[in-house]
């Protein structure tokens, strides 16, 4: 017999099936035993009763294995036992109806029972929220954390979230790409994790911090519209809500403007929220556009909230915050660095202005803002490698190697370029605010804690002398005595 998911018995009335699950809960009314089953699809109520009584929907199968002791097996579970059970969708009785989930109407009743393996006591509730509970705890049993219902639906309304995108966009003309993991190390702005060549000794791949230069040499190759559901990796010190991977809606479009840019990302999570979020509201449709300065001068930073009730959970408010200086200057490291990323284009092309007053130039650049919380930034890129290599020497960088690190870009660039930009909103953020989460932790299947550790497959971790012989690794003494310390 072919098992099916819990919410399918409703079709099932009369008639027998197979389904299997976990044991949510366990009730005794008398000697009649209640099992609530759970599957990825609902729960659903068993029946067991300890004798068996004339019922001519029971099949004479089904008679002869409950009296072999099937409820004497019953008794035996526990709660987060894996169980496959047999038996007959029946009505409840009147009076039983519950309302609260969507086999409410119906009961099974069991002929035989298959346990598949049995559960220790979990170390926390899952049928609770979860809030209540140590986060580090929750995090080293995540498989068991990700058992409660409001981790479920998050993580299946993040499911939605991304087909949305697929489909609007595809719609849109725009073709999804992947582009590598294992890159070249570039002067981006936050930290790249390094994995070393086992072939060539001494040498280095990057993980991307984003697609950045991948998704502008595929406007070279002239696919025009692209997009990637992106992991973006970056070795950044511990935040609060930052994790040093994230996925993020990547996008890159030619032949277009900043007004091109922020009318498809308009259209597209205007839509979005009226299909997959239609209990929340958008507060103005445009959405509005405010420039940088004037952010900062009238909200007192580049992330307002815009709200009319910021106590409304239900409201949304988005906004586009534009004209970002191209330069933010560093008092700790005495610089100059790029207010969003080196490939930014400048609102000039003089290149003796970039160059002489790098504090007055101000970029093509615009984030995203949602509710007081950046989800998203991109910008109009810059095409003339002239001007790419005065921002370059801004930040510090030299004409030769400038030229000798970025050299396929420089190649690339030279065959043909379109105008191109395009943005990057990311998806656990949109996704922790839609959902009233504290944090993106919550909407991250298997997140690192604040400080970048993974609890539950303990990483970072030692690899074996043979493993660093092998890559031609040494770690110093000192690195040595801090891991000891840190056991």
């Amino acid at each position: 017999m072919k098992r099916i998911l819990n919410l399918e018995t409703i079709k099932y009335l009369g008639k027998e099936v197979k389904v299997a699950g976990w044991v949510q809960t366990i009730r005794a009314h008398g000697k009649i035993l209640f099992i609530d089953l759970r599957d990825r699809s609902g729960i659903l109520q068993l029946v067991f009763t300890p004798e068996v009584k004339e019922d001519k929907s029971s099949s004479p199968t089904a008679l002869r294995l409950l009296n072999k002791g099937l409820y004497e097996i019953v008794q035996k579970v526990r709660p987060e036992w894996v169980i496959g059970v047999e038996g007959t969708i029946k009505k409840r009785p009147k009076g039983q109806i519950n309302p609260k989930i969507e086999t409410g109407k119906i009961e099974f009743h069991p002929s035989n029972i298959e346990i598949f393996s049995e559960a220790k006591t979990l170390p926390f509730p899952t049928d609770t929220p979860g809030y209540e509970i140590n986060e580090e705890k929750r995090l080293k049993y995540r498989y068991l954390d990700l058992r409660r219902e409001r981790m479920k639906k998050n993580l299946e309304m993040r499911q939605k979230v991304i087909q949305f995108m697929r489909d609007f966009l595809i719609k849109e003309g725009f073709i999804e790409i992947e582009t590598p993991i294992l890159t070249k190390s570039t002067p981006e702005g936050a930290r790249d994790f390094l994995v070393p060549s086992r072939l060539e000794p001494g040498k280095f791949y990057a993980l991307p911090q984003s697609p950045q230069q991948y998704k502008q040499l595929l406007q070279v190759a002239g696919f025009e519209k692209y997009f990637q559901i992106a992991k973006c990796l970056r070795d950044e010190d511990p935040r609060a809500d930052r994790q040093p991977e994230h996925t993020q809606l990547d996008i890159e479009m030619s032949f277009i403007n900043q007004e091109d840019v922020l009318n498809l990302i308009e259209r597209l999570y205007t839509a979005l929220v009226k299909r997959l979020l239609p209990e929340k509201k958008i507060s103005k449709i445009p959405f509005p556009k405010i420039t940088y300065k004037d952010s900062i001068k009238k909200y007192k930073t580049d992330k307002p909230d815009l709200r009319v009730n910021k106590n409304n959970s239900e409201e949304l408010a988005f906004c586009f915050i534009t004209d970002f200086p191209m330069f933010e200057w560093s008092d700790v490291e005495k610089k100059w660095g790029a207010m969003h990323h080196p490939f930014t284009k400048p609102q000039t092309d003089n290149i003796k202005k970039i160059k002489e007053s790098p504090e007055n130039i101000l970029a093509y650049q615009y984030d995203f803002v949602l509710n007081g919380v950046e989800i998203g930034g991109g910008s109009i890129r810059t095409t003339n490698l002239d001007v790419l290599t005065a921002v370059f020497e801004v930040l510090g960088h030299k004409k030769e190697e400038v030229k000798k690190q970025f050299s396929n870009y420089f190649e690339a660039f030279s065959y043909g370029v379109p105008p191109h930009g395009g943005i990057a909103p990311g998806i656990d953020r949109f996704l922790a605010v839609v959902l009233n989460e504290p944090n993106i932790r919550e909407v991250i299947a298997f997140p690192k804690t604040g400080d970048n550790r993974d609890l539950m497959m303990d990483v970072p971790a030692e690899v074996t002398e043979e493993q660093l012989k092998e890559l031609h690794i040494k770690i110093s003494q000192k690195s040595k005595v801090k891991n000891q310390k840190s056991k």
